[in-house]
């Protein structure tokens, strides 16, 4: 048997020289070596050439006949090649560049509205965001790393789990599986386009990978428990709770995702730093914690592990996306300081809680009665704690006086005060059907 090393040298070496001859051939050369091809491929007369024991594929269908394609080495082909790469206009080109050849200095880069060449990676501006990118890589992961097969017999256990603990399962993936998706979908349709610094689009691309992942999550946990897909993947239209939360999402990102929508103006960037409070530090800081907090908590308690350690992974990520976001918020206001008006911090604040009250109404939906050692009390409390810290991130005054953290547990997993200390650890070793392993 060949070994690939072997292959790759018999196949490699008559490439080469075909290419070479080609490249070196003569119209008149052209020709006859066509018309050696011709020869050398017909069949015998005496032999019939089998009757197709198959369909033809689609492609195979779609092909045009050979008199309506140009010969295989035809000379006139190449001609047309060659004339069309000595006659590349590049200045089409180079004018979507922004700047055009032109090298770029760091003092020229800009989080919006940037005119430097936006290809152009290095010099760095802001290393936080390229960290980040690096932190991001290290951290990769996939679902079907994780077993699930405990969770499968717990499922189908009608004694596995409670009426309640089983709607937490069902209302979280069914809000998640949709959420992830609504975020992809504005980070590759709007916020990508609109950022103009490239080692920040560097992680807004791993971030929209990450996206898939844990949607791609979701769907591996769903299928595995041979769960209703219609009814989970529906619940953002169906279910109040979830609806509402899927609702104002959208409501606060649409306007980025017209194509047509630009930045440049004060009332055009406001709309992007709106957008961008409403996307990282609601969505992505605020809408997801009841359901981390619950699924983390069930994990804890040996019930459908391998669930919650799929949540853990995808906590790990969304933190550090959230983290990301603030940075980008607070240096678009550091650099264009007239944008973050009196008015535009009052509709910030008034953001924030209004995200903070539908996350307490999805929190009384899923828990009805106090279950998983807490209750929709404690949860506004929990939840209370988060939106002061989103407002302290963003520079704005706090407005739940004293609220605590009631799950000092969760402070174990991150420290929502230092939350990219969490993230200094990192997964050492994944093992498939196993459990995480720390450093």
């Amino acid at each position: 048997m060949l070994s690939w090393d072997d292959y790759h040298k018999e196949e490699a070496a008559p490439a080469s020289a075909a290419t070479a001859n080609i490249a070196n051939a003569t119209p008149a050369m052209m020709d006859q070596t066509v018309e050696q091809k011709v020869e050398l491929n017909a069949e015998p007369a005496s032999e019939t050439k089998p009757a197709p024991t198959s369909k033809p594929s689609p492609a195979q269908e779609n092909t045009p006949a050979p008199d309506s394609v140009a010969a295989a080495n035809s000379p006139e082909i190449f001609a047309k090649a060659a004339e069309a790469v000595n006659n590349l206009d590049i200045t089409a080109g180079l004018e979507e560049l922004e700047m055009g050849a032109a090298r770029v200095s760091v003092d020229e880069k800009a989080m919006i509205n940037c005119r430097a060449d936006l290809n152009q990676l290095v010099p760095f501006k802001y290393e936080w965001a390229w960290q980040k990118y690096i932190d991001g890589c290290a951290n990769h992961w996939m679902p079907q790393e994780i077993n699930m097969t405990a969770d499968v017999a717990t499922w189908k256990d009608p004694e596995g789990l409670t009426d309640d603990e089983r709607r937490i399962v069902m209302r979280n993936l069914g809000y998640f599986s949709t959420a992830d998706s609504l975020v992809a979908n504005n980070l590759v349709l709007a916020i990508y386009r609109l950022i103009t610094n490239p080692e920040c689009r560097q992680y807004i691309l791993r971030q929209a990978f990450e996206e898939a992942i844990h949607t791609h999550a979701y769907q591996y946990c769903i299928e595995s428990l041979a769960m209703d897909e219609g009814e989970v993947f529906n619940m953002y239209r169906e279910v109040p709770s979830v609806a509402k939360k899927a609702a104002w999402s959208i409501s606060h990102t649409h306007e980025l995702s017209d194509p047509t929508f630009t930045t440049g103006t004060l009332e055009t960037d406001q709309t992007l730093l709106r957008n961008l409070i409403g996307f990282y530090a609601v969505t992505e800081g605020i809408f997801f914690y009841c359901g981390f907090t619950q699924i983390l908590s069930m994990g804890r308690r040996n019930k459908m592990t391998g669930v919650a350690e799929q949540f853990q992974y995808i906590l790990r990520d969304e933190s550090m996306h959230l983290n990301f976001g603030i940075d980008v918020i607070n240096q678009i206001k550091l650099e264009n300081p007239h944008l973050w008006t009196d008015t535009l911090q009052q509709e910030a604040i008034q953001m924030i809680l209004e995200g903070t009250q539908l996350e307490i109404d999805y929190a009384r939906d899923t828990m009805p009665r106090g279950v998983l050692g807490m209750n929709a009390a404690m949860m506004e409390e929990y939840l209370h704690f988060i939106a002061n810290r989103r407002l302290s991130q963003l520079g704005l005054p706090e407005q739940f006086a004293g609220a605590q953290n009631p799950f000092p547990w969760m402070s174990e997993i991150m420290d929502l005060r230092k939350e990219k200390n969490f993230f200094e650890t990192r997964v050492i070793e994944y093992q498939t059907g196993g459990a995480l392993t720390w450093n």
